[in-house]
């Protein structure tokens, strides 16, 4: 396993993001565990996720795209911190753009913050967790009413390991879906491994975890 992932889920506990204990999700599930990119919210932070993104986009994805796209609002902080990432560790030149939750009519006018988009580019979607895939759902109409653009991939920071919509995670689905490829920065599974091998997961949590899974968990 990569180190940068090691390094990531330490990350993500140290600021609170990753939590264990009883949630409910936006889609009912009653969850123990939650991921929550709000809570990145010093410049340390961000400078330091921007990073561990723009590695595995990297990985991933390699750095022949021309744009980050991250939708309102929680993507907009992780698209600007990954462009600056990208151009610190690879010198890699991007643009930064996001959609508004509302279309404005005055002054800058539209529904695009940052870059606009052209005909050609080559766009990284990038989200901090998708759980049902109802966010691309409604961005990917956005973007691609703007311009004849490519959607090279997306790219979130925790692939949950549950299902969608069917029995396959909601990574696979928008991959099905749509066309381009989906990626994560760690998965649920090996955030798991991971604890398990630093002796951080009580049996208890472990078999919740376990239990949640035979329920919820993604064949593919």
């Amino acid at each position: 396993m990569e180190e940068y992932k090691k390094k990531f889920v330490s990350f993500m506990l140290q600021c609170n993001a990753l939590k264990f204990g009883d949630f409910t999700l936006k889609s009912g599930r009653k969850s123990p565990f939650f991921m929550n990119a709000g809570a990145y919210v010093t410049g340390s932070q961000l400078s330091e996720l921007g990073r561990y993104y723009a590695e595995a986009i990297h990985d991933n994805f390699g750095l022949e795209f021309d744009v980050l796209f991250g939708p309102a609002y929680k993507g907009i902080p992780l698209a600007v911190a990954t462009a600056m990432s990208l151009h610190e560790m690879y010198g890699k030149e991007v643009r930064y753009c996001s959609n508004r939750k509302e279309i404005k009519d005055h002054g800058d006018k539209g529904i695009l913050l940052g870059s606009k988009l052209e005909d050609g580019d080559r766009i990284i979607m990038i989200e901090d967790v998708t759980t049902s895939g109802k966010s691309m759902e409604e961005t990917v109409p956005i973007v691609k009413a703007q311009a004849d653009v490519t959607i090279k991939g997306l790219i979130v920071s925790l692939n949950r390991n549950e299902k969608g919509k069917g029995d396959k995670t909601a990574l696979t689905e928008i991959s099905d879906l749509y066309g381009f490829p989906t990626a994560a920065i760690v998965s649920m599974s090996e955030v798991i491994e991971i604890l398990k091998e630093r002796d951080a997961l009580s049996k208890d949590m472990q078999e919740r975890i376990s239990a949640y899974y035979e329920q919820y968990g993604a064949k593919a």
